[in-house]
């Protein structure tokens, strides 16, 4: 059996803490054991998966603004299924199916398991994971679901009803389903799982020809290159609504344990270690008050009640813990630049954005890079920067040439130099960017390792040395 994570979003929920690179799952707010440190929620499901053996024949399925952050938080090793741009779970699921049957060249008749890498769950959960491998090749069905047994008439979960005389929830065994129920009105919701519905946990197995044929049916390639190039073409749309909910022969398996989406602030901080992250003080009379705090500034809380704060560079929330899901229908329309990123060799900050005049503007950032890595060789094409080293001790590679830079080296770097840096210990740096257009998306790479830098560095001095 190959899994596939899917690991996209948008990241508005837990905004301000989420954004468009840092959706919900990188956010380290959970408890570990053993150890005081805390984790995200793809750190603790992959963890999980390597508890239960699972990980070898795991992929983690995401979009092209998140690699660096997987790969910093799982692994520079990690593998990885990349979408040039983000669509949703359908094409996702289309386009990691065709990578594992023409790159990792799986059997077709070979089970594919697809999990949300965001739900909080136990060893159970995976446990159940397994069954679906071999009820997908003994039971004949086309697809087969997980769906958790109710614990109250949520209006959030969308409910899977079995065939009728299928209700009895045994985790050996499995039911047909007769039909889906997305987000009910509670009195409806009280009524479904009468009739021994399930929640829908957002798991799906199929044999890997299935979801080949639907798409050669629908006339797009199994190629993943040739797929790559008409990725816009596929529908934008969810793979319940495209595929399972048109499919026959679905079946759902129950599962009895611990499972919890943390979707909303107000079910995220049941599940933290502690009431409090960051600079801050919440007094005694603040019961079931939770903190979050990413600014370099106190925040205090006192005589306030069920509450969550959560403060971050891209901006401040205050809210009831019940209402708190609503700041994704506030926040839906604001479009922003992420304010904090984590990447492969660190982590940066945003720290202002001035327009200067109508086609000028300069943007201040921090950069941390860790001992060890560098960020790659590259050109900007719109912009000059500034860096001012805070501390540390580095190499810096600039046209070809190599410098050894230490704390308050100032550096300048023109338009469409070639640049790069790696930190012999942990660097801190202020960058001044300045320039007609200041984004992220103005980085043309040149080198990705450090090692190429530095042939590249040599090979340039040979040439200045000949012409000499």
């Amino acid at each position: 059996m190959k899994i596939v994570l899917l690991s996209g979003g948008s990241g508005k929920r837990l905004w301000p803490l989420s954004n468009d690179s840092r959706s919900k799952q990188f956010l380290k707010v959970l408890k570990t054991e053993h150890s005081e440190q805390l984790e995200s929620m793809i750190q603790r499901i992959w963890k999980q998966l390597k508890s239960v053996d699972l990980h070898q024949s795991s992929y983690i399925a995401t979009c092209k603004a998140q690699v660096d952050m997987v790969l910093s938080q799982i692994g520079s090793d990690a593998p990885l299924i990349i979408e040039q741009q983000r669509r949703d779970t359908f094409p996702a699921i289309a386009l990691a199916s065709v990578y594992l049957y023409s790159c990792i060249k799986t059997d077709p008749d070979e089970v594919v398991c697809v999990l949300p890498v965001d739900p909080f769950v136990e060893k159970s959960y995976f446990e159940q994971v397994k069954v679906l491998d071999k009820l997908v090749q003994e039971s004949g069905a086309n697809i087969a679901l997980m769906g958790g047994t109710p614990i109250y008439p949520s209006e959030k979960y969308g409910y899977i009803v079995p065939e009728k005389g299928e209700s009895e929830h045994n985790p050996l065994t499995y039911f047909r389903v007769r039909n889906f129920v997305e987000k009910p009105m509670e009195d409806q919701a009280i009524r479904l799982i009468e009739q021994g519905a399930l929640w829908n946990l957002g798991v799906f197995s199929f044999k890997l020809k299935y979801i080949l044929t639907f798409l050669q049916n629908m006339g797009f390639p199994v190629e993943y290159f040739e797929l790559e190039k008409v990725y816009d073409q596929l529908p934008k749309i969810s793979f319940d609504y495209e595929v399972v909910e048109k499919a026959d022969n679905v079946i759902v398996v129950p599962y009895d344990g611990t499972w919890k989406d943390l979707g909303t602030w107000n079910t995220l901080t049941e599940e933290m270690d502690a009431n409090q992250i960051g600079k801050g003080i919440i007094s005694e009379n603040s019961a079931n008050t939770h903190v979050i705090n990413e600014l370099d500034i106190p925040v205090v809380v006192i005589g306030v009640s069920n509450i969550v704060v959560a403060s971050s560079p891209q901006g401040i929330l205050i809210s009831d813990k019940a209402t708190s899901h609503q700041i994704k229908d506030i926040m839906k329309n604001e479009i922003e630049r992420p304010m904090f990123e984590e990447r492969r060799w660190g982590w940066y900050q945003v720290l202002n954005y001035t327009k200067i005049s109508d086609n000028n503007f300069a943007l201040t950032k921090k950069i941390v890079i860790e001992a060890g890595k560098n960020i790659s060789y590259q050109r900007h094409s719109k912009r000059n920067e500034v860096w001012t080293i805070l501390s540390g001790v580095g190499e810096f590679a600039l046209d070809g040439q190599l410098y050894q830079v230490k704390q308050g080296d100032i550096l300048k770097i023109p338009k469409g130099a070639k640049h790069g840096i790696k930190a012999i210990s942990t660097l801190e740096i202020i960058e001044v960017q300045m320039g007609e257009e200041l984004v992220e998306e103005d980085i043309t790479r040149v080198f990705m390792t450090w090692g190429e830098v530095i042939k590249h560095c040599e090979e340039k001095n040979k040439e200045k040395e000949q012409d000499a």
